[in-house]
């Protein structure tokens, strides 16, 4: 039970130093030794200046972060090559890459940059993706991400998700002086913006489908309640204020509805809320509580927790009717975040000692786990699939993880200072 309304709690119970900035910063906490050898050539800098961003450690960094991938490091690289044109296969051969990223960077027309990248696959000794691109000062960093995307699609078939976005909560303070805040960064932790600051606490964000809404919890008004917050304009609408638990919303994946755990007629229950008409439906009916909900990717149901059988466990249910257990591993299981194919169900899961990120197979029930961590919360699929953000400790801090959906590697994602909790993995947003 009190792992089940850590998301009530979490927010009020962080007590920490003062932060100096909201960035993240990836730590590699496990590598994957399989991983793919990859050598990406810093970028040749044709431009007469410096440059603000080093796009092939950007790119390297993504890629390392995906755990697929290997990249060499840089004081092995054999030569600097700046176009495929230039490339002897050969050495790149012995060096053991499996594939060479190269490019050019030059001064555009419009006075930003021209981005000329090449991906190579040096075993079969061919040029696979070839691009120009353009970008000012302030947009480099993106574009790194973008390349990274366009590099990982083409060498796996499946959508990079680098230039995605992750919501967080961090926390600024001692004891009753604590200063909440929520804060929307890039997927790896960089250029952080703060969407809201609260002497309250602020948790469980959640995007909207089309990536330009956050719904999350408040305690502002002295109790919970549900906004929901425009990022662009920064316009916010009030949705519940009852009395009792408001908590963890979720988007349909249309995004009109939102479901959501409200305790306004007794026990914490699962509802769905139409936002245009504010009208709700009541989709649990249970002595226990339930709490949680996850919409499966076709909007035909969902997953949440309940402790009806006695612990926090997982269940599905099905709007045309019908509620089912979904996890039996473990004496606890909780926050269950289907994966965009619906294949598999991430969770928090206690089988031994501590709480750690789980994945279910949802065929054939089979259940990994894949950190090794004591005190997981709060996991969050991107995307693709292929990386799960999740809120741990280290040490005395709350921080974030990543580990791939496979276990082979993790990281971590520490502030400068301070707790970070509650993360959110942005839809694709283009």
């Amino acid at each position: 039970m009190r792992r089940l309304t850590a998301w009530m709690m979490a927010a009020a119970l962080l007590a920490v130093t003062s932060l100096a900035r909201a960035d993240l910063t990836i730590e590699i906490t496990k590598g994957n030794d399989s991983a793919t050898p990859i050598a990406v050539v810093p970028f040749e800098n044709l431009t007469g200046g410096s440059l603000p961003q080093d796009l092939a450690r950007i790119i390297s960094d993504d890629l390392a972060r995906s755990g697929q991938f290997d990249p060499i490091k840089r004081d092995n690289l054999i030569a600097l090559p700046g176009t495929t044109q230039d490339v002897f296969v050969n050495d790149w051969k012995r060096l053991g890459a499996s594939y060479l990223v190269v490019g050019q960077v030059k001064t555009a027309s419009n006075g930003g940059y021209s981005i000329q990248y090449e991906l190579m696959d040096v075993l079969g000794n061919k040029r696979m993706l070839g691009e120009v691109i353009t970008g000012s000062n302030g947009e480099l960093r993106a574009r790194g991400h973008y390349m990274s995307d366009e590099i990982f699609e083409e060498i796996t078939g499946i959508r990079g998700a680098f230039s995605t976005k992750i919501a967080y909560i961090t926390a600024n303070g001692v004891g009753d002086n604590i200063r909440f805040a929520l804060y929307v960064a890039d997927s790896d932790g960089h250029n952080s913006q703060e969407v809201l600051a609260s002497d309250e606490p602020i948790m469980s964000p959640a995007w909207s489908p089309d990536g330009k809404k956050l719904a999350y919890v408040s305690f502002e008004a002295e109790r919970p309640a549900i906004y929901v917050q425009e990022l662009g304009s920064g316009r916010r609408a009030k949705l519940t204020g009852f009395r009792g638990i408001n908590g963890a919303p979720a988007w349909s994946p249309d995004g009109r509805k939102l479901a959501m755990a409200l305790s306004k007629d007794g026990q914490p229950e699962i509802y769905v809320m139409d936002i245009a008409s504010r009208q709700f439906q009541r989709l649990t009916n249970n002595p226990a509580i339930d709490t949680e909900p996850d919409w499966l990717p076709d909007g035909s149901g969902m997953v949440f927790t309940s402790d009806r059988a006695g612990s926090p466990q997982i269940y599905r249910l099905d709007l045309s009717g019908g509620t089912e257990r979904v996890t039996y591993t473990g004496n606890y299981n909780s926050r269950g975040r289907i994966s965009p194919d619906g294949e598999n169900l991430f969770m928090i899961n206690r089988a031994g000692n501590g709480y750690q990120v789980a994945k279910q197979d949802l065929k054939s029930g089979r259940v990994t786990s894949l950190t090794d961590t004591q005190w997981d919360e709060s996991p969050s699929v991107a995307p693709n699939g292929t990386m799960v953000i999740y809120a741990t400790q280290q040490g005395t801090r709350g921080v974030l993880g990543q580990v791939s959906a496979d276990g082979r590697a993790q990281f971590s994602l520490p502030s400068a200072q301070g707790d970070v909790r509650e993360p959110a993995w942005s839809p694709f947003l283009n």
